[in-house]
């Protein structure tokens, strides 16, 4: 397996570009936006310079990362002589379920067909394609160059083959992948939504203000970020889209966004990314500032 194409060239796509190239696979990069691939680029190349100037990385190394990566406008041109395609884009069910139609069509027949999703059914994904054995969720961690988890979620066709080549593909990215079964959430989202949720409803219902809900979670849990600050960074509106996954896909209640977060995502607040959610978040300062919206008076 030599040729990678990622589909997606957000966060978690230039994310997984950079690992893959960083270990010497050809890697393709498609995404429709010639601008966004340009930031992709740019984007990777400010990560691979950091990873410089830590010493962890060699300036031949970054060079050659950088060579490995090819970018394309194009999903039909992209994918052509791929041995494994991972798609990263937005956490949405038709949008994914389109670009399986047309990576089924038009990758090579061999090639594996990976999902990175947060929490779409693979087997509801891999339906849409004539190759159901052949997909799989390849759930990497943000920033991926940095975590260690890939979380691998077998749908119900695919095949043992599949999955032991994607077990071994990321072993030699040095990740650690961890074999899950496709049910909503899969095991991490499972288990952290519902606690970002609560610590939302938490906030919501006047219980603590963002700081001091956040600062318990870190000094009482050992958390390494809190629950209010670990949703800025993962984007409010794809916390809510899988929170939307989950109660859909079980029927519980207990999974039901809080409508505080329904409001902050309609109103645009979605975290870091926008410059606002339950902090305000300035370019170039690392300083964590809670929004206006929630400093008590």
């Amino acid at each position: 397996m030599k040729q990678i194409a990622v589909i997606g060239s957000g966060t978690m796509g230039n994310g997984i570009a950079h690992t893959f190239a960083q270990f010497n696979y050809q890697v393709n990069l498609v995404d429709i936006s010639q601008s966004a691939l340009d930031k992709a680029m740019q984007t990777i190349t400010k990560n691979l310079e950091r990873q410089v100037a830590k010493g962890t990385l060699t300036k031949e190394q970054k060079s050659a990362s950088l060579d490995n990566i090819t970018t394309y406008t194009s999903i039909k041109d992209g994918v052509q002589n791929c041995d494994l395609i991972v798609e990263a884009a937005t956490e949405n069910i038709d949008l994914k379920l389109k670009i399986f139609r047309d990576l089924d069509e038009y990758a090579p027949a061999h090639a594996i067909l990976a999902s990175n999703t947060s929490s779409i059914s693979i087997t509801q994904i891999a339906a849409v394609t004539g190759r159901g054995e052949q997909v799989i969720g390849m759930h990497f961690m943000n920033p991926v160059p940095v975590m260690k988890l890939v979380e691998v979620i077998r749908g119900y066709a695919t095949s043992d083959e599949t999955t032991s080549t994607i077990m071994q593909l990321s072993q030699r990215l040095e990740k650690v992948p961890v074999e899950v079964n496709d049910y909503p959430g899969f095991v991490a989202n499972r288990i952290l939504m519902p606690m970002i949720n609560e610590a939302i409803y938490t906030l919501y219902e006047g219980v603590a203000g963002v700081r001091e809900i956040d600062t318990v979670m870190k000094l009482g849990m050992a958390h390494p970020m809190g629950p209010l600050q670990l949703a800025d960074f993962i984007g409010l509106d794809v916390c809510l889209a899988i929170l939307k996954v989950l109660h859909d896909g079980f029927g519980n209640p207990k999974y039901a966004p809080c409508p505080l977060l329904v409001n902050m995502v309609a109103a645009g607040r979605k975290g870091a990314k926008t410059g606002e959610g339950f902090y305000k978040y300035t370019s170039g300062s690392k300083d964590l500032i809670v929004s206006d919206k929630f400093k008590k008076s």
